[in-house]
């Protein structure tokens, strides 16, 4: 009877840090990765990624003659004009 308990009390031992050690690897391989922000340079040189720069927005204005500024893309005209359009497609000057 000692002998049936014995064994039944490791393979639960054995039961308990198999299933503790799969649970802690599981938790230590979850990683939460950032949102992606794009690096200032990469921002300079791209006019289709969106920011809240004035400074870069108005350079990459003067570079592309287009920039996104906080999801609203601006063009610059021939006449050196600053607009963006309307979602009926118009031209709105600023």
């Amino acid at each position: 009877m000692t002998n049936i308990l014995l064994i039944l009390f490791f393979v639960l031992l054995f039961l308990i840090l198999f299933y503790s050690k799969r649970n802690r690897g599981l938790a230590q391989k979850t990683t939460i990765s950032p949102t992606y922000v794009p690096f200032l340079k990469e921002q300079e040189f791209n006019p289709d990624i969106s920011t809240d720069n004035w400074d870069l927005h108005k350079l990459r204005l003067d570079k592309f003659k287009r920039s996104q500024y906080k999801g609203l893309t601006f063009f610059v005209s021939s006449e050196n004009k600053i607009y963006y359009l309307s979602e009926e497609g118009d031209k709105v000057y600023c």
